[in-house]
């Protein structure tokens, strides 16, 4: 061992060259790691675009992101910045909010269905997205997590949003073009009576009906799920008069 501790001793100096070589290979492996991550996002624009110009349709450029206004310092601000990580629990939240509009609003179904259709490439790759994040999402702003783990959640929520985006607009661009025009028409009558099922002007008698026959329409059509059709069950009760209401006696 005392030659070994000699030579530590002789050439200690050594450790600072080393140290900055280290330091250098993981700069190197961060931005190696970035530009995959930037890839991969531009693969999935390609890929949209190339589905869009197959289709005969130009897709809309990604909507241009606001311009970052200057933040003032803690100090003179007064108030705690927020962390990374609150940043992105607020944007996966968002977008997992964005994400349920679609899932629990029959209108939104009925009018931009491959929102909801898993077969659907870009809505698919949505869902692959969602399921990554919601995976690697830590359980709290007070988890201990590493940088790795911090990077990998952070990639996996920007995956996520412009997963999303990619499936909305597309599903903007296909509305019901991907029906026949018997499902077109299964289609229109059932907003029709969704219309009914939520119109005050209309008798209770009709809304319930309407509602009733709303799943039926949809039947094969559109995977509505059950909380779907809860929301909207709500919805119509709320406009159905009460009991007491006078206008519930009105013939």
């Amino acid at each position: 061992m005392e030659p070994l501790f000699d030579f530590l001793g002789n050439y200690w100096w050594l450790a600072f060259p080393l140290f900055g070589l280290g330091a250098g290979a993981w700069n190197s492996l961060q931005a190696a790691s970035r530009r995959r991550h930037k890839q991969k996002l531009e693969l999935i624009r390609a890929r949209a675009e190339l589905r869009a110009a197959e289709t005969g349709v130009i897709l809309p450029p990604p909507p241009a992101k606001p311009e970052k206004k200057k933040q003032k310092s803690e100090d003179s601000a007064g108030e705690k910045r927020p962390s990374t990580l609150e940043r992105l629990f607020s944007t996966h939240d968002d977008i997992t909010a964005r994400w349920l509009d679609y899932e629990l609003d029959v209108a939104k179904m009925i009018a931009y269905p491959a929102m909801s259709d898993g077969r659907q490439p870009l809505t698919a790759a949505f869902l692959r997205a969602k399921r990554r994040a919601d995976h690697l999402r830590p359980d709290g702003l007070d988890a201990r997590i590493s940088a790795d783990d911090l990077r990998e959640y952070r990639e996996a929520v920007t995956d996520f949003e412009v997963a999303f985006d990619l499936a909305e607009r597309d599903a903007k661009r296909l509305r019901d073009s991907e029906f026949t025009d018997a499902e077109r028409k299964r289609l229109a009558t059932a907003q029709r009576l969704l219309n009914i099922a939520v119109d005050e002007a209309a008798t209770p008698a009709e809304r319930q009906s309407a509602y009733r026959r709303v799943r039926e329409e949809l039947d094969g059509l559109i995977a509505v799920s059950d909380e779907a059709m809860e929301t909207l069950e709500k919805k119509v009760m709320r406009e159905l008069p009460r009991a007491d209401d006078p206008k519930a006696a009105r013939p």
